[in-house]
Formats: structure tokens, sequence, C-alpha cells
């Protein structure tokens, strides 16, 4: 457990940031969920004061400065899903993880379209079907990563 819950933001989106980055193959690369998103959701809806739509924008410019090829896309994207996360960080917080997991699809779904959007308009399209995989996967492992972030800070009630 740690004191603080801004050390265990920084800690579990450094996390997330290099299993976003860890090269993998190509097939294990189109399933792999966006791991910053879910992480920046996840302390959007649990601490909205620590985390929320600035963690979302500086998570969203590191991700643009790794893969993006417009600067501020990625931030755009991740500070909208942190900005869901906070305004019904209520009502997401009390249903069970399975729901959320539902939640949760809707607004990486939301993520990819804002991306699948900005990259239309600037003229770099990706318009393969795999590009809404990671959603899914993101959704479908919510129910292991929530907890598992859970137990890297704990309020204190």
């Amino acid at each position: 457990m740690t004191a603080s819950p801004r050390i265990a933001i920084v800690k579990t989106v450094l996390i997330a940031l290099v299993l976003t980055l860890v090269p993998l193959p190509s097939w294990l690369a189109i399933v792999r969920p966006d791991f910053v998103v879910l992480t920046v959701l996840y302390w959007s809806i649990e601490e909205p004061r620590s985390g929320g739509i600035g963690l979302g924008w500086i998570c969203g410019l590191i991700l643009d400065a790794f893969q993006g090829p417009l600067l501020g896309e990625h931030a755009l994207a991740v500070a909208l899903v942190a900005y869901l996360g906070v305004r019904e960080h209520q009502r997401i917080r009390t249903k069970p993880l399975l729901q959320q997991s539902l939640v949760v699809f809707a607004v990486l779904t939301l993520y990819e379209f804002v991306l699948w959007a900005i990259d239309g308009w600037s003229g770099h399209p990706l318009t393969t079907a795999l590009r809404w995989v990671p959603a899914l996967t993101g959704a479908l492992l919510w129910p292991l990563v929530a907890p598992l972030l859970g137990r890297s800070y704990r309020r204190r009630r």
C-alpha cells in the first residue's frame, strides 16, 4: 500500500506505459489493450481529484510522443476518457465489475472512435476492423485490471 494516491498513480501509469510500449509480435500487438487508457480510467473513477482530466491529458501527450502521428491526438482522446470517468465515477464505482466492463467497453470504443475520426480528418486513416479489438480486450481485462490497480493504493476510510 502507498501513502499517497499520487505516488500510486505515477507508479501504475509508468507500468502501463511500459506495457504499452513493449514490442510484441504483430499478431499479439493487435489484441493488446490500451493499458494507459485503462489506468487513467481507473484512477479517474477511483480517485477523481488525484487522477482526472489533467492526468489524462499528460498521459495522452506521452502516448502522442511515442506513437501518435499527430501531437495532441491521444491527449484529447484520453482526456475525454478521464472526463467521463470523473463525471460518472459515483455511478460506475457502485456497479459490479462485470457491469463496469460494459461501461469500460463503451468508453474504450469512444476513445478508439475519437482517434479514428482524428486520423481520418488529418489524412492518416486506418480503416481496418482490427482497430476496435483493443476496446474489446480492455473491457474483458477490466475485472482483472481494476483489482490489481486497487491493490496499489487503498484509501483510508
